[in-house]
């Protein structure tokens, strides 16, 4: 692996720093198109619609296509103070919104900015700004990243021993979005009934509030748009890097057999999961949900993979900084795009699906269990409250645990940015997802690209 040099003066790190973020800000600016903050167009519109013009939250469409709201309605409630902007400061608010929930979860991840120093934070944020997921959530004006902070927060409150309030971040990301609800499952496998029961309560007042506010958006979300996949965009997309798209890009569309692979999956996730939970590993845990969930859910957009960040975390901290910065890389290079015309063949069924097969190979593959001389923070405080040894057992000193604080993302600059520097083999597809496909006859059937509505697109 391809190591970058190590500037020994302030003024050779800001140099090199400089240097890699002119050449992050042309890959970003010339081969993976920005994505025109689409998302943040429904949110926007249907909130204001909603709010200004007494319209209903799912007959919203976003001019020119045929692609509105398909979060549960609390979302919506949730984003209100929309309302109360303009579009271009939206989309500063969004922008501000998404690099505070980044910093929370390197923070949480990675331990605390002053013990890394601004070179080695400038280079993961180097390396960070070249990740296809995290891109397209800020160019989307996405909320999965602040979905992923929420539930950290429990992860944070978890691992450190204060659980009073552990949950409440899990079940507001699954009022938001129906995916994190898997996070509530983790805390029944690791017995933490009180945690799920918090976030089992947040999510249903949550839920409540929305249906208090539109009884009607709440009932038609339930029982009808829940269970129409079309809403959100064709499964077969190459967008759709969840088993069900594999599925589709291979013409199974049939049910039975996407059940059964999700059932397979979540067995081992369980399995998993409870080693990692019994080791007191809950980053590994929370990282294994994330990719289970990812997986299980019908729609993984390449932009929802934000929720495989802690599972490099894990591959750093446990000594694998190698695997790390190779499975990075390929999710840096948009490869999925080049069969975006035609996933057929043996080429198409690996090539297409690639980040999938990296999904399922972090669920089965990452590392479990503290890694060598990691004490749990519970450890640790009993250890602060043990009867004084005795003089058989003389006393040893206690090593003070810096499990929140190693730079587990940090250590990525200095192992993987050559291989990500170079990462852009593919230009992707103008189309970012199959939610943002402009209208056609046919939507759900078209292959027809949409370079034009995503270079101009059609004010709203």
């Amino acid at each position: 692996m391809i190591r970058l040099p190590r500037p020994r003066t302030d003024r050779g790190r800001l140099l090199l720093v400089l240097a890699l973020a002119a050449a992050v800000t042309v890959f970003t600016a010339t081969v993976p198109l920005l994505r025109g903050f689409f998302d943040l167009r429904v949110y926007y519109g249907t909130v204001h619609t909603w709010a200004h013009h007494g319209g209903r939250i799912y007959d919203y469409r976003v001019p020119g296509t045929s692609y509105g709201f398909t979060y549960p309605p609390f979302a919506a409630v949730a984003m209100l103070p929309l309302a109360l902007l303009g579009r271009t400061t939206a989309i500063v608010a969004s922008l501000l919104v998404n690099t505070a929930a980044l910093a929370i979860v390197l923070r949480i991840l990675a331990g605390a900015g002053r013990r890394h120093g601004w070179y080695r934070w400038a280079l993961c944020l180097c390396l960070l700004a070249l990740f296809e997921p995290l891109r397209d959530t800020f160019s989307f004006g996405q909320v999965n990243l602040v979905l992923l902070a929420l539930v950290l927060v429990d992860l944070r409150l978890l691992a450190s021993g204060r659980g009073r309030w552990a949950g409440a971040g899990i079940g507001l990301a699954a009022a938001v979005k129906l995916t994190p609800a898997l996070f509530i499952g983790l805390l029944l496998l690791a017995g933490r009934r009180r945690a799920a029961g918090v976030a089992t309560a947040v999510a249903v007042a949550a839920t409540a509030l929305a249906a208090w506010a539109d009884p009607g958006a709440s009932r038609f979300y339930w029982t009808e748009a829940l269970w129409d996949t079309g809403r959100v965009g064709r499964i077969g997309y190459v967008s759709n890097q969840s088993l069900q798209g594999v599925l589709a890009r291979l013409g199974e569309a049939g049910r039975p057999l996407w059940a059964t692979l999700v059932l397979l999956t979540l067995c081992v996730w369980a399995w998993r999961t409870r080693r990692a939970v019994a080791g007191g590993d809950w980053t590994a845990a929370f990282a294994l949900t994330g990719a289970a969930a990812c997986l299980v859910s019908p729609i993984t957009w390449v932009h929802h993979l934000v929720w495989l960040l802690p599972s490099f975390a894990v591959l750093l901290r446990a000594g694998h900084p190698r695997i790390a910065g190779a499975l990075y890389a390929v999710l840096c290079t948009s490869v999925v795009w080049l069969w975006f015309d035609d996933a057929s063949g043996v080429g198409g069924f690996l090539g297409s699906n690639a980040y999938t097969w990296i999904t399922l190979g972090l669920l089965l593959g990452l590392p479990v269990g503290q890694p060598r001389g990691f004490r749990p923070p519970l450890a640790r405080r009993a250890s602060a409250t043990a009867p004084a040894p005795s003089p058989e057992s003389p006393a040893t000193r206690a090593v003070p645990d810096h499990s929140e604080s190693s730079p587990v993302v940090l250590e990525a600059a200095a192992a993987a940015t050559g291989t990500a520097d170079g990462a852009g083999l593919a230009s992707p597809s103008s189309e970012p997802t199959g939610s943002t496909r402009p209208a056609a006859a046919k939507p759900q059937s078209s292959s027809r690209r949409a370079s034009s509505y995503t270079a101009s697109p059609p004010p709203s």
